[in-house]
């Protein structure tokens, strides 16, 4: 087993009024750097003191700890691993795992891959599996969704393939497919929304079109990235497509997605961005820092930029106005933030424009009990996030400050969606407690997916789903070993509500979708 893990949070001066940016401590990793503080990010280029801090930890220590080896077993067996439960409704249940060759290797540290079964046991008492559910044979990539359980209720699992019993991603700080009981898994339903349901919205982003290489830390040399296996298709394309053709599948009448469509915002990354967008239809977006106005000659026909270049994005997405606004879906106020309009090169944290923050303040102050869903790329703050220690994962923390109290003024903003993490936490701040924080893991790569939100008249869910044609199963599981297998640990969320919630709030004033 790995060695224990500890957080030692020291929190951002922002913390103690409601939330904020945390330094985290992990205590005995890695080995010999005890109270090491952490810092790893995924999308952007580090600052200085950043590249030294990480150049002092891997001097000292492997990036990841010592494991110990896994129990000695034929070569060649297929060992199912990696079981997780992505997925929890009140009546349904999603588990996804991996079947490999065991004493193998494909190069990124993981089996490589035998296809095998898929088959789940389960009932509501662990010495009772009477219930039996299977997923598509012939692939090593399992997606077996539970059916026709009922709210309320415990229920107990084993996951098997080629009569093995499949052992779940190990998460230090938290349980990935529900609470271990002997042999088995188990998992609790929740209860539904109350009340009628209305219509259904899917959260996504990050998808990072034109992206080719997954998982990279700006231009760290010691860490590797994963690209696509060639003769493949791009991945940001597969798991693009695959997140229109499953949210259409879940239900969701509208998407919005939350920023980072594209890698660099070169035109064609955003026309292709904005051609699989358009092929679901009702949806909006929003800019992520890769979107901002770009230098260079490969972006010199777009308009000039605000702040600096040219800004592509504007032009695929928003040739007529500006990139903030508000809109109105069936009764419920939607308010997309841009929140890279300011000058920089991605690397720092979100901000909103003095103009943008009066106007978000003012739409709020119009109709402070109207139902209120913001979404924006980076979230108000970060918690609970090794990534976040540099402050670049979340807005500029004055600015968070100030929207966290607006909202507090606001009875009707109940959620509010970012992406930028490129993972599945929820976050309710003291200061605005009557809003969650919903980061939603990215499009493009493990875990690969979109939050579904249901809309009832008296409350609402907050479900993910993994995107799962064979191709994004594929991907997915390839690019878990991102960070060299770290990965999951960062991104697929430590509790089964940082996937899964449900809401009571009254939202009887909002329409049924036609």
């Amino acid at each position: 087993m790995p060695p224990a893990v500890r957080a030692d949070v020291t929190s951002h001066p922002a913390v103690a009024a409601g939330g904020g940016p945390v330094n985290v401590r992990l205590g005995g990793w890695p080995p010999g750097r005890r109270g090491a503080s952490v810092a790893i990010m995924i999308c952007c280029r580090p600052g200085r003191r950043e590249l030294l801090r990480w150049s002092a930890i891997v001097a000292g220590a492997g990036l990841l700890p010592a494991l110990d080896p896994p129990p000695a077993r034929a070569a060649g067996a297929v060992r199912p691993v990696n079981l997780e439960l992505v997925t929890l409704t009140e009546t349904s249940a999603v588990l996804t795992w991996y079947t490999g060759a065991a004493g193998t290797d494909d190069g990124l540290g993981r089996m490589e891959p035998v296809p095998s079964d898929a088959e789940v046991v389960y009932g509501t008492h662990p010495s009772r599996l009477t219930r039996t559910a299977h997923g598509p044979s012939g692939t090593p990539y399992h997606y077996v969704e539970l059916t026709d359980l009922e709210p309320g209720r415990t229920y107990y699992y084993k996951a098997r393939s080629n009569g093995r019993t499949a052992t779940a991603t190990g998460l230090a700080a938290g349980q990935a497919a529900g609470t271990p009981q002997d042999d088995t898994f188990a998992f609790t339903t929740p209860q539904p929304p109350p009340g009628e349901h209305l219509f259904s919205i899917a959260l996504c982003n990050d998808l990072h079109l034109g992206e080719t290489v997954a998982g990279l830390v700006g231009q760290l040399p010691w860490i590797k990235g994963i690209s696509q296996i060639p003769g493949h298709p791009p991945y940001p394309e597969i798991m693009a497509k695959a997140l229109i053709e499953d949210a259409h599948a879940r239900g969701a009448d509208y998407l919005l997605a939350a920023g980072d469509v594209s890698s660099e915002a070169a035109p064609a990354d955003l026309l292709k961005a904005k051609s699989i967008l358009d092929a679901f239809g009702n949806y909006f977006v929003a800019r992520g820092n890769h979107d901002r106005a770009h230098e260079g000659a490969a972006y010199s026909t777009c308009t000039v930029g605000e702040y600096q270049g040219n800004d592509c994005f504007q032009d695929a997405f928003f040739p007529s106005g500006r990139t903030y606004y508000s809109h109105d879906l069936r009764g419920l106020r939607v308010i997309g933030l841009d929140t890279y309009d300011k000058p920089g090169d991605g690397g720092d944290s979100g901000g909103l424009s003095a103009e943008q923050h009066a106007w978000f303040e003012s739409e709020l102050k119009k109709d402070p009990d109207r139902p209120t869903l913001v979404f924006g790329h980076h979230p108000v703050f970060t918690e609970n996030d090794p990534l976040s220690i540099t402050g670049t994962h979340s807005l500029d923390a004055g600015q968070s400050l100030r929207i966290l109290g607006a909202y507090a003024r606001t009875p009707g903003v109940f959620l509010h969606h970012a992406g930028h993490t490129h993972r599945n936490q929820r976050s309710v701040f003291p200061l605005a407690p009557r809003v969650v924080q919903q980061e939603v893991g990215a499009v493009k790569e493990y875990p690969g997916g979109f939050t579904l939100v249901r809309v009832h008249t008296g409350g609402y869910a907050l479900n993910f789903y993994k995107t799962h044609s064979p191709e994004a199963r594929a991907w997915s599981e390839r690019s878990r070993q991102e960070l060299s297998g770290l990965w999951p640990q960062l991104s697929l969320g430590n509790r089964v509500t940082d996937r899964n919630s449900v809401v009571p709030r009254d939202l009887s004033g909002l329409r049924t979708a036609a």
